[in-house]
């Protein structure tokens, strides 16, 4: 148990001052690139970011690992023992145009179970963060566990690219949930997304393709309060592999898995 209250401890302390460095970059020139396609950015405030986590991390835990968006740490193929699932910045584009609905996001696992995830909304100085078995919070505020909420009342976290003609799902088959939930919300960011399930200010979110880092951190707060995190077809994600990701409260996790997403392949 003291282990992992050290290591929370630790890694609260490395957001906070991560986040720090992050806000003094506002004034300078970003060094933005590219990696799959023009529409996925990477800065030097990225890799910087990474690479500081990294450091920490092997300074005070040499024998754990780090899986980390812009590839500085370790080659993952196994979850065995502990590891550190990093995006330094997730919502780059909302970084580099906005600056401001990106966030850090951490889940250190420990032989695939998550047991520490955070996500720490930079600008508005926000921080979720969960310890399996021991509630979730915001900054030093207990999060409730969610209640549930049946589809025509959600607000649903949707990107507008899986209801119009795309390669990852057809997109007819999301088109009745729009219709029927209260209101369809994007913010560009997967972790703040997941945070905001979490909170309650989302009901659920459905996205076609998420990396681990993506997700890690939120998974952890997400199940802490009682939500559910799976793939389309509701079971447990690939931590290592990208995957589509339904993030919901419980009952609308299973009514809009089975009344849109199963049902739709009937």
């Amino acid at each position: 148990m003291s282990q992992w209250k050290e290591i929370d401890e630790n890694a609260k302390k490395w957001l906070k001052e991560a986040g720090e460095s992050i806000k003094a970059s506002f004034e300078n020139k970003l060094s933005v690139t590219t990696k799959s396609n023009p529409n996925d950015l990477v800065t030097n405030i990225d890799k910087e970011t990474e690479q500081y986590f990294i450091q920490q991390i092997k300074n005070s835990y040499p024998g754990h690992r780090v899986f980390g968006e812009e590839g500085f740490g370790d080659e993952i193929e196994t979850l065995d023992g502990i590891v550190w699932i990093i995006d330094p910045i997730d919502g780059t584009m909302n970084f580099v145009h906005q600056q401001r609905n990106f966030a850090i996001s951490i889940g250190v696992y420990e032989n695939g179970k998550g047991k520490l995830g955070y996500i720490y909304d930079v600008v508005l100085d926000e921080l979720y963060h969960a310890e399996a078995g021991s509630g979730a919070f915001l900054n030093d505020a207990a999060i409730p566990k969610l209640e549930k909420t049946p589809v025509s009342k959600a607000i649903v976290s949707l990107n507008a690219t899986w209801v119009t003609p795309n390669k990852r799902i057809d997109y007819q088959t999301l088109t009745p949930l729009v219709k029927d939930v209260r209101g369809t919300r994007s913010y560009g960011s997967a972790a703040l997304e997941l945070a905001y399930v979490a909170t309650g200010r989302l009901d659920a979110y459905i996205t076609m393709r998420l990396s681990p880092w993506d997700y890690a951190g939120g998974k952890v707060i997400v199940e802490e309060l009682g939500g559910k995190v799976t793939n389309l077809e509701g079971e447990e994600l690939d931590l290592i592999n990208p995957s589509p990701v339904f993030a919901s409260k419980p009952g609308l996790h299973e009514e809009i898995l089975h009344n849109y997403l199963l049902n739709a392949k009937e």
